[in-house]
């Protein structure tokens, strides 16, 4: 794909983003995303086949970011701590700064309307899974981490990234914040964080 084509694709996806995080899946029209991306429809589907592909086409960009960030990560060559520690510094510095992408993809798999992109998204999201899993049983493997439950271990990480992002006015009253998800994600709570994964981690992961 030419250099020009690739900007135009890339213009398309970043405004359908800011308009689906912006009024959700079925109040975003592919008129309206081509109005504001200054392309025809013919164009958008060309690119996309139409309103579905190109939401996909949004989640599987920060999916896919965050995977070969991953793989990446389980390639150092440096301690199992380190790995989990930069793991979770990633991890939530993407959360922090895609949370209404974030929110629209785990409200997808929350519902069934539309069962096949809530099915795509689990099989892209299953290969990072894959390499969290991978971080956990390699340092068990190699001594430094305890054996622990690895699946309620990360399944008490997801919760807590849902909890802040998909029912952020109930977060807010812990928090004392806003009730949009991405106003409550400061700087300040976002280390908090940061800090509370790692402690959690660490104690369990101990031997």
């Amino acid at each position: 794909m030419g250099d020009e084509k690739l900007d135009k694709r890339n213009s398309i996806l970043e405004v359908a983003e800011e308009l689906f995080s912006e009024l959700g899946f079925d109040a975003t029209t592919t008129r309206l995303i081509a109005k504001k991306a200054d392309v025809n429809i013919a164009m958008l589907n060309y690119y996309f086949g139409g309103k579905e592909g190109l939401y996909l086409a949004i989640l599987e960009k920060h999916i896919a970011a965050n995977h070969s960030r991953l793989q990446t990560i389980n390639s150092d060559n440096i301690s199992s701590f380190d790995k989990l520690n930069k793991f979770i510094d990633g991890y939530v510095d993407h959360m922090q700064r895609s949370c209404a992408v974030q929110k629209l993809m785990y409200m997808e798999m929350s519902i069934s309307i539309r069962n096949r992109i809530s099915e795509h998204i689990v099989g892209m999201l299953s290969k990072n899974l894959i390499e969290i899993k991978k971080i956990i049983s390699d340092g068990v493997a190699n001594g430094s981490f305890a054996q622990v439950d690895a699946e309620m271990l990360i399944a008490s990480m997801f919760g807590t990234k849902v909890y802040l992002i998909n029912a952020s006015p109930m977060a807010s009253l812990l928090f004392k914040g806003s009730t949009d998800a991405q106003e409550l994600l400061t700087d300040d709570v976002v280390q908090r964080l940061k800090d509370h994964y790692k402690k959690m981690f660490k104690l369990y992961l101990s031997k």
